[in-house]
């Protein structure tokens, strides 16, 4: 099959292609929704980011040896260690901390594990493969991780009496925490499940869509897809339970009690 052009996007395409934000506006406005400032921050931000991110990933590309790409991989789980618990209603002492050291250990865990074993690729730092991999499983682990976090903190201050209760019978801070942390992980992994189950019938993912679009063949995109989905499965249960059991540890002392108050509620982000 022989691959077809690329076809190259001019800032006046995507000028087009910004034309279609009308249609959000369009509806904010009939609905009187209030959304036109945030429309119009997400919009700009998009096009700031994605187009800084280009110029950046053409320079790392271009660098001889790990170090640019290892920066590159190291900025990215910090930024999504950091808005994983940003996003987060309910926080506790040392989360962003403990967030990060989680989304390093998840993401790049599973990041090593597909170039390395599954791609082969040699060496496991060629920026090609190891960052937009890396950038993949952050974007969905971070939703893990924030879903995670979210409701196992606003389980533990609601559920307090019946905890209390528990461990008040002789349950172990593990067995009287059980409920709530087996709700949270399940919260955190439903999305990435929710788009496993609807690839190939309701949607095309993002990569399969790239590669398509790139003139790759269809099979092959589709083996890269199910290789991501899959890596991010992983990604985001290692994150997912990391950071819940973590957080569950936080929120108890060395003698095993509940301490509700460590769990602070901020306003929406």
């Amino acid at each position: 099959m022989t691959p077809l052009a690329l076809v190259d996007l001019t800032w006046w395409d995507l000028t087009l292609a910004a034309a279609l934000i009308l249609i959000n506006a369009a509806a904010s406005l009939a609905l009187r929704l209030g959304l036109e400032k945030k429309l119009l921050v997400a919009s700009l931000r998009t096009l700031v980011q994605l187009s800084l991110l280009g110029l950046v990933l053409q320079w790392v590309f271009r660098q001889p040896g790990p170090w640019a790409v290892i920066g590159m991989m190291l900025v990215m789980v910090v930024l999504a260690g950091w808005e994983a618990v940003r996003r987060t209603t309910y926080r506790v002492r040392g989360g962003y901390l403990l967030s990060m050291g989680v989304m390093f250990v998840a993401s790049m865990t599973v990041t090593l594990y597909g170039v390395v074993v599954i791609l082969g690729v040699r060496p496991w730092y060629t920026p090609h493969f190891a960052i937009p991999i890396l950038g993949m499983l952050l974007g969905n682990t971070l939703n893990g991780i924030s879903l995670g976090l979210e409701t196992a903190l606003e389980g533990f201050r609601r559920d307090r009496p019946e905890v209390e209760m528990l461990l008040a019978h002789g349950a172990t801070r593990s067995e009287a925490s059980r409920d709530v942390v087996r709700r949270a992980v399940r919260t955190g992994m439903i999305p990435i499940l929710n788009a496993m189950v609807a690839a190939g019938l309701i949607s095309i993912p993002g990569m399969m869509t790239g590669q398509i679009l790139a003139g790759q063949d269809p099979a092959s995109a589709a083996r890269y897809q199910i290789f991501i989905l899959f890596s991010i499965a992983g990604g985001v249960a290692l994150g997912t339970m990391g950071m819940v059991f973590v957080a569950s540890r936080l929120v108890f002392d060395d003698r095993d009690r509940l301490r509700a108050e460590r769990i602070r509620r901020v306003g929406r982000p």
